[in-house]
């Protein structure tokens, strides 16, 4: 069974359960996976509480008990911010947190070109803690916006799809991808769960990578190898 901690927020971890229906579309009802989504959406603030680390550990440490409690062989964390925590949580948790960022990672590195320019859209915390940073920088050059199309454009779309003001969003978002695209950028990561659901009808799909469907088909594949 699969576990899900969602809840942050909660528009990003349904469509992390929709895209898993989706890949797994045409099926009877009992060849679909079986999973838990506990939308925990009181853990804090990630981007707010990047400071007070250990407040936000210990909710993320109760959804995730909740899911080992409950016999999940493993977890899926449809939140890029919440992996600056990661390490910290699987030490704490017996069994096995997909890692997002790396996966994402593990997927550019197969589908493209070594130090070719990737962007980056996501909160100001996913950026400042480095969470795809980390894994990128030894083989891509990640690409973020500057602070002005932070701070007008993506944090302002961010905060519209959790309040479930999609059409809006998807409105906002546009300068901020014609932004990484004139900085040279041949894909863009949408790098926070909220991020896909403001550009699902946008013309350039085929530029984006998201993080929350390859954290589902990551997840299929590890259901289907139980």
């Amino acid at each position: 069974m699969i576990g899900i901690l969602g809840g942050m927020g909660t528009h990003a971890g349904i469509d992390f359960c929709n895209k898993i229906a989706r890949l797994n579309q045409g099926k009877i009802d009992q060849q679909y996976p079986i999973f838990i989504l506990y939308n925990k959406s009181n853990i804090p603030g990630r981007t707010e509480n990047l400071k007070r680390y250990n407040k936000v550990l210990k909710s993320l440490q109760k959804g995730c008990f909740f899911l080992q409690k409950n016999k999940c062989k493993f977890i899926a964390i449809p939140c890029n911010t919440a992996h600056y925590w990661y390490d910290d949580l699987q030490k704490k948790i017996k069994i096995p947190i997909i890692n997002m960022p790396k996966e994402v990672y593990n997927f550019c590195k197969k589908k493209y070109r070594k130090n070719s320019k990737i962007g980056i859209l996501g909160t100001e915390g996913t950026l400042k803690t480095k969470v795809y940073s980390k894994f990128f920088y030894k083989n891509f050059k990640l690409v973020e916006p500057n602070k002005i199309f932070q701070k007008k454009y993506v944090n302002t779309t961010i905060k519209y799809v959790k309040k479930g003001n999609i059409k809006l969003a998807e409105k906002i978002i546009k300068p901020a991808v014609r932004h990484l695209i004139k900085k040279g950028c041949k894909k863009i990561i949408l790098g926070c769960t909220e991020l896909p659901l403001a550009l699902q009808k946008n013309k350039l799909q085929n530029i984006f990578v998201d993080p929350n469907l390859i954290l589902a088909e990551t997840s299929m594949k590890k259901y289907r190898s139980l």
